[in-house]
């Protein structure tokens, strides 16, 4: 396995060396489909207040965001970490990388204080990495901002995960989940 330093960095402490290595990251994967990577607002999401930077040899292989928001979920509020921005370079797939990455994340969460779950959505075809870094899948319609700032309803069904950060996966309300913004 490489030797991988792992970091998690607060939005407003990126240097520009950290956004640079961000960038190449995000445009080596989505600049064909979706332009360049913008930190205030990647590709209409919601922007990440925290960033886990995965670097190699200084560069930038690894990154998962998240942001502290306050939801609805059915009648209930719940103080969620939500999650987007994961990606891992080809360069270093299949080294666990993702995994150590997403431990990180789960452990600056749980150091913040107050959040009870971490929630993210994905593709089908990667829901599979997210259950075996232990988050649990849950079936709820979803209200969001979507990227181009629209009201937004997704139906149950879509991969949405949770994981348990300060509370039980039992303790997950039952309900609609209305994101109160943008996705991540």
């Amino acid at each position: 396995m490489p030797d991988i330093a792992i970091n998690v960095v607060p939005h407003d402490a990126l240097t520009s060396r950290d956004l640079v290595g961000l960038r190449q990251l995000f445009d080596a994967e989505y600049l064909d489909d979706f332009g360049e990577w913008d930190p205030d607002m990647p590709y209409g999401y919601a922007p990440h207040a925290v960033h886990v930077i995965a670097q190699h040899n200084g560069e930038t292989v690894g990154h998962i965001g998240w942001s502290r928001r306050t939801v609805a979920v059915g009648d209930d509020e719940v103080e969620i970490a939500g999650v987007g921005g994961v990606l891992i370079s080809d360069a270093v797939r299949g080294e666990r990388i993702g995994s150590r990455l997403m431990a990180s994340a789960a452990e600056a969460m749980k150091a913040a204080s107050g959040i009870a779950f971490g929630y993210l959505g994905c593709r089908e075809e990667v829901v599979s990495f997210y259950t075996s870094c232990g988050w649990i899948r849950i079936s709820a319609t979803e209200h969001s901002i979507d990227t181009s700032g629209r009201p937004s309803e997704d139906p149950p069904g879509q991969p949405l995960l949770i994981l348990p950060v300060e509370v039980e996966a039992a303790d997950w309300p039952v309900g609609a989940v209305d994101l109160r913004g943008r996705a991540w």
